[in-house]
């Protein structure tokens, strides 16, 4: 089975949470199914309020207990895996998934985290790709959304059911088989990603127009390589002698 350390440390994240019933159902849930780390990402309400103690009932000590972060990456800190619920369509160029094939994934590794979106417009493409893959619940139409607490629900009856399987149960892998070396953590990754960005700029690959959308590419093409973080490492000193390169050249030139 599942290691209940995995499901102990993986983290439900609520980005921008509007609502601070939501945030005590969210809470309640969590609890009901044995997952205890709630991520805040800048909240738009009082996570404390009387209206969150009320709906979380017994579980309030999962929101005493919650981490408040200002961003979607600090929430992912030492994470080695994430996956990104939506309601919609995206053009991302990485299929949706149902809860059930992707959520076996997220549990075989920890520390590890499911990101949840505002009530109101759910997550922008630039925070789901901080995540390697997507999942969209089935609904039907014309009504396809669901509300931030119920999806919440619904993936955590699925993770706690995912927790009950034994493993070798089959599911959709990510990638190809993973190496010996430990997986880059999302934080190291989205250093990798920034430090990549800024010499593309300098080099003229990039431009700031579109760097955003071009990185979206890279930062694809890196979630799909599954990369270590000696490949990160690695990748970062070519990046670095890059720089060096750059600057040896700048100086020689200079009067």
């Amino acid at each position: 089975m599942h290691s209940d350390t995995s499901l102990a440390q993986l983290r439900i994240v609520l980005v921008e949470p509007a609502g601070p019933l939501n945030i005590g159902s969210a809470a309640r849930v969590m609890k009901n199914f044995g997952l205890s780390q709630l991520m805040l990402v800048n909240p738009q309400c009082d996570p404390y309020s009387d209206d969150a103690r009320q709906m979380a009932v017994h579980a309030y000590d999962l929101i005493e207990s919650s981490q408040i972060v200002a961003t979607l990456p600090e929430a992912l800190v030492g994470c080695q895996r994430a996956i990104a619920t939506t309601a919609r369509s995206r053009d991302l160029q990485t299929p949706l998934e149902s809860p059930e094939v992707a959520l076996p994934w997220v549990l075989e590794s920890s520390p590890t985290a499911v990101i949840f979106g505002p009530e109101d417009r759910g997550l922008n493409n630039d925070e789901m790709l901080q995540a390697q893959r997507f999942i969209k619940i089935p609904t039907r139409p014309p009504y396809e959304s669901l509300n931030l607490a119920q999806a919440v629900a619904i993936c955590c009856y699925e993770l706690a059911r995912v927790g009950q399987r034994p493993q070798g149960i089959e599911h959709v892998p990510l990638t190809s088989p993973p190496t010996t070396s430990a997986a880059a953590t999302l934080d190291q990754l989205d250093g990798y990603y920034h430090h990549l960005e800024s010499i593309l700029l300098k080099i003229g690959y990039l431009y700031p127009h579109t760097a955003s959308s071009r990185m979206r590419k890279f930062r694809q093409l890196g979630h799909r390589a599954a990369l270590s973080n000696q490949d990160v490492a690695m990748l970062r000193g070519i990046l670095r002698q890059i720089d060096w390169a750059i600057h040896q050249g700048i100086d020689s030139k200079a009067p």
